[in-house]
């Protein structure tokens, strides 16, 4: 059975009080599995403004409603209102999530210092926030993190040493090359382990595969303008070909005003054969295959701002 991997992304404040306890209750309602990567240190939204000067930015905001899916306070955070730290005030919220069966991670310390910033870092900045997000989330759980997910998909190479050096086995990092039409430019595009300076990484990378919902609405592909009521259709039809898939969806986004989109995917998926899984249970798959090494690479992919890491 083809495994479709849930990567969950929580980003802010409010992503983890509101969208991560609706998407539990759906995941459970419909049987499906899920990995949580969550936002542990301070909530810096705001920051995230200084992002207009970036290409693309403005066709992306004007396509994915950011103010009525982020909410006015959450834009705030960090420049007129003080920024909440996430992992204090939502430990109990994301000790549910454990509590409820499904697989947690680490996505980032700060989720906008870390993608606006992590590219251009050295070692010891690199390795400062990470180990800070280490210990918050083994203080949280009380058990150390087995995963991984980076904010914004941006990394460097002391991050994927950094993971190396955690003992991370997985994690779900970057993204695979994706069409216009957003079929995978590399029907081959998988599990693969990361080479750097002559040495191939330990942990295993699970790129996403499938295009994200913020990435497509608003979009005109083939002739079509991609709604909240063709979405769900658009993303079935890339998946109706089985093979093993990872899909990253957004707590701010699927776990509220886009979760009628997220219940026709589940259900669509399930109907089309697939197994809905958590980022271990596609380790526990491949985790004995031989896996191909690529080194760090950057790519634009369509709809979204910014280089990100690719596969």
């Amino acid at each position: 059975m083809p495994l479709l991997t849930l990567k969950v992304d929580v980003d802010t404040y409010r992503g983890t009080r509101e969208g991560v306890p609706n998407l539990v209750r759906l995941l459970r309602q419909h049987g499906a599995n899920a990995t949580f990567l969550f936002s542990l240190g301070p909530d810096h939204t705001g920051w995230a403004l200084r992002r207009a000067l970036r290409p693309g930015f403005f066709q992306k905001v004007s396509r994915t409603s950011v103010l009525e899916h982020y909410g006015l306070k959450t834009l705030m955070y960090g420049v007129l209102l003080p920024a909440p730290d996430i992992g204090i005030e939502c430990a109990a919220e994301m000790r549910a999530v454990q509590d409820a069966g499904f697989e947690c991670g680490i996505h980032t310390w700060d989720h906008v210092v870390w993608q606006d910033r992590v590219r251009s870092r050295d070692a010891d900045w690199t390795a400062n926030l990470m180990r800070q997000a280490y210990r918050r989330y083994t203080d949280i759980f009380g058990r150390p993190p087995q995963t991984h997910g980076a904010a914004g998909w941006q990394m460097n190479e002391h991050a994927f040493a950094q993971l190396d050096a955690f003992g991370l086995r997985y994690a779900s990092d970057g993204r695979a090359r994706l069409s216009n039409d957003g079929s995978l430019a590399d029907p081959k595009a998988g599990p693969y382990r990361v080479s750097m300076a002559g040495k191939t990484q330990a942990c295993i990378q699970l790129p996403t595969t499938l295009p994200t919902l913020d990435e497509l609405l608003g979009r005109r592909i083939g002739g079509v303008t991609i709604d909240e009521s063709s979405i769900a259709g658009f993303l079935l039809e890339l998946t109706r070909t089985p093979r093993d898939h990872v899909f990253t969806l957004h707590a701010e986004l699927e776990g509220q005003k886009l979760a009628p989109i997220l219940k026709q995917l589940i259900i669509g998926w399930q109907r089309q054969g697939y197994e809905l899984a958590s980022m271990s249970d596609y380790f526990q798959k491949v985790k004995n295959e031989t896996l191909p090494g690529y080194p760090v690479t950057w790519g634009v992919l369509p709809g979204r701002s910014g280089e990100l890491i690719v596969q």
